[in-house]
């Protein structure tokens, strides 16, 4: 009989970040996935031949480059260079194991055509999304927003952030409905307008954390790992087994044993592993989740750049609610043959949003018409899936689905909501550094 502090069924990205988390921190980590690979639903499929296979359609009659010189994601997402999943990486060190290439460019679409978005005084004057007064007031907010310190009143302009809304902030710098949509969606990575009528506190640390991230590469906020994101699962994984923990992939899960509304172990292919508590992801636990929506993701295969992104590499559009007469925005990113991805002079595009009709795929034709001609496409809806509880009483502690959008934020705030109920205190990466070995001087 085996006895362990944590068992982690599922090898996708919050649970091996968890896992990787727990190990460091002291715990007796066991992880089992039932898949014969790393990264669950967020896994990057790496060869082209078991992706056509994988989404059943027939295989190109043209071929397009080597097979293997694909990598290509299920949940495409990119991290914000100075976000949540980056600092988790460097404080962890996991960074030792993997390279990041910086996306060349963020885009917001409006009226039909694709904008740069302005994060900096110099882009705001020359961008074409506004006239020439709204360029000067929304350099003022701007200018407001990266000079103001919580912790200092004198730079709040009389205004109380933890009172006064959003709206309230935009008006006092007379911005209307245009600037405030990619504002508030693009830059602050809404999914909603009711941001809107929050304290605008939130969204001034949203917007700083775009512009701090903007500012350490010039072309954009966002970085991607070379080879793809199942990289990234792989990487915390092999931190997790530094630190001792135990790992079991191709393996089947009959049963979790609970005693007295706790769990207290793990039955897989006859064996008994016992644990004080189960992190896993909604496929292990059919019963302990609810469905809350769905979402459609459209991965495309392409020869060229698209239009009007100055030839991009890489780039992220994101489509407002707004401009398609729709409740949720819809996202666009793109990663190319620069990443390790794809084959020569291909690129890999997906288009994702949470669906609201019954008719998905005519719910995201906005962003595919950006992508025309599209070599091939493979189309994926799947269940939103959250937990029923919040795991305290029975020990069993389970992730959200992966959402529709293409950066890691959302699933970060997850990632921290977890390790507070698991661990009962909050995620600190100063004290992650410390357990982790030694400072970060030969990261950045």
């Amino acid at each position: 009989m085996q006895e362990f502090d944590i068992i982690v069924l599922g090898t996708g990205l919050k649970e091996c970040i968890l896992s990787g988390l727990m190990s460091v921190g002291g715990k007796k980590v066991l992880h089992i996935d039932r898949n014969p690979y790393y990264g669950g639903e967020s896994s990057s499929i790496s060869s082209l031949e078991e992706l056509y296979r994988r989404f059943q359609v027939p295989c190109p009659a043209k071929p397009m480059g080597r097979g293997r010189d694909w990598n290509v994601d299920l949940i495409p997402k990119f991290l914000l260079a100075s976000g949540q999943l980056v600092k988790m990486l460097v404080y962890t060190k996991v960074t030792r194991y993997l390279d990041f290439k910086v996306v060349e460019g963020s885009y917001v679409y409006r009226a039909g055509k694709v904008h740069k978005v302005p994060s900096t005084e110099a882009e705001a004057l020359a961008s074409d999304l506004m006239g020439m007064f709204d360029k000067r007031r929304f350099r003022k907010l701007l200018l407001f927003i990266l000079n103001f310190e919580e912790r200092d009143p004198r730079t709040y302009q009389d205004m109380d952030p933890n009172r006064t809304s959003m709206r309230e902030l935009f008006r006092h710098f007379d911005l209307g409905p245009d600037i405030m949509e990619f504002t508030g969606h693009a830059m602050a990575l809404y999914r909603s307008d009711d941001y809107l009528d929050q304290p605008c506190i939130q969204t001034i640390r949203r917007i700083k954390l775009y512009s701090e991230s903007m500012a350490r590469y010039n072309f954009s906020p966002y970085l991607y790992p070379l080879y793809g994101l199942g990289e990234l699962p792989q990487g915390f994984a092999r931190l997790s087994a530094l630190h001792g923990g135990s790992y079991m992939l191709n393996r089947g899960v009959e049963e979790i044993v609970m005693d007295k509304g706790k769990v207290v172990a793990v039955k897989s292919e006859g064996a008994l592993f016992h644990c004080k508590q189960l992190i896993c992801d909604p496929s292990y636990v059919p019963n302990r989740v609810k469905k809350v929506g769905r979402v459609i993701r459209v991965i495309c295969l392409l020869n060229h750049p698209i239009k009007n992104t100055h030839d991009a590499n890489s780039c992220q559009i994101i489509i407002p609610q707004t401009q398609v007469h729709r409740k949720s925005d819809i996202y666009v990113c793109m990663v190319s043959y620069a990443h390790n991805v794809a084959s020569e002079g291909m690129y890999i595009a997906m288009v994702s949003t949470t669906v609201e009709t019954s008719n998905p795929e005519k719910e995201v034709q906005p962003g595919l018409e950006l992508l025309e001609p599209i070599q091939q496409k493979f189309v994926s809806i799947s269940n939103m899936m959250v937990p029923i509880d919040d795991g305290r009483n029975s020990q069993i502690f389970v992730s959200r689905s992966y959402d529709a959008t293409t950066h890691f934020e959302t699933e970060c705030e997850d990632i921290k909501d977890m390790y507070r109920r698991i661990t009962g205190s909050e995620f600190i990466f100063g004290d992650l550094r410390r357990d982790c070995g030694g400072d970060d001087d030969d990261e950045d």
